[in-house]
């Protein structure tokens, strides 16, 4: 007789132990119910049930392809990410938790019903932008990236979201031919891990996430030099901006934004305390007396 779902999970977590991989339990979970076709409530209420032969050779191959170091986002090809599942590959970035920062500070900065422009800068797998417009169902937006694979990505995820009416996306050197003052929101993820860190990062990062959208130059921060000008040109004035950093990034970026003439340049802190996203605003319109 094969193993049941608790058996299963069981052995899954033994055998990410052995490999010394962190996050045992939750990758284990997570393969077995996508093995299993089951839910966190089955292996609860049903512990008993048996997985049939071709089920267990499944899990059998998930786990095999996690203990290389694959990332459980890539072997199950989703990720959730705020309130929405997105398809991922090796072409985009993970979305992670950290991210989610980005969405809670313009959904914070935005009325439920308010119709407005939002610009994602580096847009990936779609994560920032289709988060912000599942939520947000009068606005519009606009996603540019430079890879091709990427914005395929991104296309799939706002047709199986039913966004796709509500976004486009362009294949584009960040904001390089966008019309000055054009958005409400700018909102951006960019590649900010400096070059000679890269290769110390784990192997779930180093060897399967796009080295296009982890490498920011030298010091992290070629990236940003080239955002804070041209976020600031195609913002409508009195618009907000939210770029992800680095956790030791804050100064560095802040001081970018400012030099371009941002206003209300601060920083926001993640769940774990770091600095994690920098926001502002384009200063408005002066009007006269």
């Amino acid at each position: 007789m094969g193993l049941t779902l608790v058996q299963a999970w069981t052995h899954a977590k033994k055998t990410l132990e052995a490999a010394g991989l962190a996050g045992p339990v939750i990758d284990a979970r997570l393969l077995v119910e996508a093995a299993a076709d089951a839910t966190r409530t089955d292996i609860v209420t049903d512990p008993y049930r048996p997985l049939s032969d071709a089920q267990e050779a499944l899990l059998h191959d998930y786990l095999a392809r996690r203990v290389k170091r694959e990332p459980v986002s890539h072997i199950l090809g989703r990720k959730g990410f705020w309130k929405i599942m997105l398809t991922v590959n090796r072409n985009v970035l993970t979305p992670r938790p950290d991210t989610e920062v980005i969405v809670d500070e313009v959904l914070k900065q935005t009325a439920e019903r308010q119709a407005f422009s939002i610009l994602d800068l580096g847009v990936g797998s779609g994560a920032i932008l289709l988060a912000i417009l599942a939520e947000r169902p009068a606005a519009k937006g606009l996603g540019v990236d430079v890879s091709e694979e990427a914005l395929a990505v991104a296309r799939d995820n706002a047709a199986h979201l039913g966004l796709a009416g509500r976004v486009a996306l362009l294949r584009g050197d960040w904001a390089d031919g966008l019309a000055d003052a054009n958005f409400d929101v700018v909102v951006s993820n960019p590649p900010y891990i400096a070059a000679e860190v890269i290769e110390t990062l784990e192997p779930e990062v180093r060897e399967w996430e796009p080295r296009l959208a982890l490498d920011g130059g030298p010091d992290g921060l070629d990236a940003y030099r080239r955002l804070a000008p041209e976020i600031l040109r195609v913002l409508k004035p009195g618009g907000l901006f939210a770029v992800e950093i680095g956790y030791d990034q804050k100064d560095a970026v802040e001081a970018l934004f400012r030099e371009a003439g941002a206003a209300d340049v601060r920083t926001i802190k993640d769940l774990a305390d770091r600095h994690r996203v920098v926001a502002g605003a384009k200063k408005p319109l002066e009007t006269g007396a």
